[in-house]
């Protein structure tokens, strides 16, 4: 074996993303909300970049055009006296200007903040709100009010802290109780004086307790509904007719126990968990034209534009030493490659839309029972795309429609054959199927997913059993044999055969 240098020509291929080409595809797949951000940081590193308000006007001034100076004007004021204005009324930026509460009124029902547009940052007490009390805050308050012995009340805020955010007690009192050095006895003390608090259901340990302190907070916990917390197995089961006899009640009675019980919060801790959703503000807005087709246009709140300050760059670039024109070179490439990608941004979610209302065209008319299978390859082909763009496109993208707003996933659904040979079903309107067909179903009949498939099979949709038991475990809706047992017994409650 001989070891020597040789030379070899050989050709391949490789894709090689440029840092603008990354920031193109990172644009392409952002939301709204992250969009605004990025560009926020991009305009204050790049000082040729701004904001393009095309609905903003510039404030006419009318007393510019009058010859006659006003007389209360800062220069006919400085004119009068010997000093200027600004030397008599000097601003402070350190102290911040009171004003009355009928002057401020005054100058907002005028049509602004009279401080704001001085420039002075003024305290707004109405643009302040109070912050969302938390659950821990919740209860802190009242254990402060529940708790005078030292002792206890340490071992109260030691029980707090071992909320989850659905109100449950995740720490075993043993563990609390060595934690902190007291005996099991004091804290079992603590304990039940904590499980009084509201909202009622928290420092339960599990759902069996959980269920049970709110029961004891209504005066509803007797020994029936004891029974029924302590089998809560047999529930889910929706075994009735077990359930009816360990708790000794007959169907009647055993219906309004149920209502009872589907009244309670299993998770009474969540409703201080709970921030301020931002609502969805949709990227597309789809509409119907006088001629039937669709108008299709990109929502102006989502479509953020940014202007290259070129004039800005020719009077700084001119006068600027070596090292900063290369700079300002910088961002001015910068500029116009993110100009140009947001303009090509809005263009590919345009096109995409309008491919999708194309192929919806049904579901937008008929609603969701003429949803047609779809996929990304179908749009990308249609459009002369890449498959990868359509799929970046349709991430976190809403659209909306006359039949509401959806993500534009949505309209992307897998296809089902058809029984007869014709044109394929989607998955979504089949599930919709499903789900009519159970909701129509009387108590002496209950449909099985067997009859489900017949069903569907004579309406031209070929499925599987499996494939209809998923679909049903997917819409939360229980087996037949659970649901004939729940129907049976809410007809016997009500009287019926």
């Amino acid at each position: 074996m001989v070891l020597a240098p040789k030379l070899h020509l050989r050709q391949t291929q490789s894709l090689v993303m440029t840092p603008q080409l990354l920031q193109s595809i990172k644009l392409l797949q952002m939301t709204h909300m992250e969009l605004e951000h990025f560009l926020d940081v991009e305009i204050e590193r790049n000082p040729l970049l701004e904001r393009s308000e095309e609905n903003s006007e510039e404030p006419t001034e009318t007393w510019q055009n009058d010859p006659k100076p006003r007389e209360n004007t800062a220069e006919s004021i400085s004119n009068k006296l010997d000093s200027s204005l600004e030397n008599l009324f000097p601003d402070d930026p350190g102290a911040p200007e009171r004003i009355s509460s009928d002057l401020s009124a005054q100058w907002k029902s005028a049509g602004g903040n009279g401080l704001q547009s001085a420039g002075v940052n003024a305290f707004d007490l109405e643009s302040t709100t109070a912050a969302v009390p938390t659950l821990r805050d919740h209860i802190n308050g009242q254990i402060a009010l529940a708790f005078t012995d030292p002792a206890q009340l340490l071992i109260a805020h030691e029980l707090a802290e071992g909320l989850d955010e659905a109100g449950y007690l995740t720490a075993g009192a043993d563990t609390i109780a060595a934690r902190i050095g007291a005996d099991a006895e004091s804290v079992a003390a603590a304990l039940s004086i904590c499980q009084t608090f509201d909202p009622p259901g928290v420092f339960a340990r599990d759902l069996a307790e959980c269920l049970a302190l709110q029961l004891i907070a209504q005066d509803r916990y007797d020994p029936a509904m004891r029974a029924m917390v302590e089998h809560l197995d047999l529930l889910a089961k929706r075994d009735f007719r077990t359930l009816g006899r360990l708790c000794g009640v007959d169907a009647e009675d055993l219906a309004d126990m149920l209502a009872e019980i589907r009244a309670l919060d299993p998770k009474p801790g969540m409703a201080f968990s709970g921030g301020i959703a931002d609502p969805i503000v949709p990227d597309i807005v789809v509409k119907a034209a006088g001629d039937g087709s669709w108008t299709v246009e990109l929502n102006p709140e989502t479509l953020p534009r940014v202007l290259v300050n070129e004039p800005y760059y020719a009077e700084v670039s001119s006068r600027a030493r070596e090292n900063e024109r290369q700079f300002l070179s910088e961002c001015l490439q910068s500029a116009n490659w993110l100009a140009r990608s947001l303009d090509q941004r809005a263009k590919t979610i345009l096109k995409v839309a309008s491919e999708i209302v194309r192929q919806q065209d049904a579901f937008l008319v008929h609603g969701v029972s003429q949803l047609r299978p779809l996929n990304l390859r179908t749009v990308a082909e249609a459009i002369g795309m890449h498959e990868s763009t359509v799929s970046r496109v349709t991430v976190n993208k809403y659209m909306m429609t006359p039949r509401g707003t959806f993500e534009l996933r949505y309209f992307f659904t897998s296809a089902l054959a058809s029984a007869a040979g014709g044109d394929a079903h989607s998955s979504e309107s089949v599930r919709d199927r499903i789900r009519a067909l159970i909701e129509a179903e009387e108590p002496a009949s209950v449909l099985s997913d067997d009859a489900l498939v017949d069903m569907l099979c004579k309406e031209g949709i070929d499925i599987a059993r499996r494939t209809v038991a998923k679909y049903r475990e997917a819409l939360n809706i229980p087996s037949s044999v659970q649901r004939r047992r729940e129907k049976k017994m809410l007809a016997a409650a009500s009287g019926r055969p």
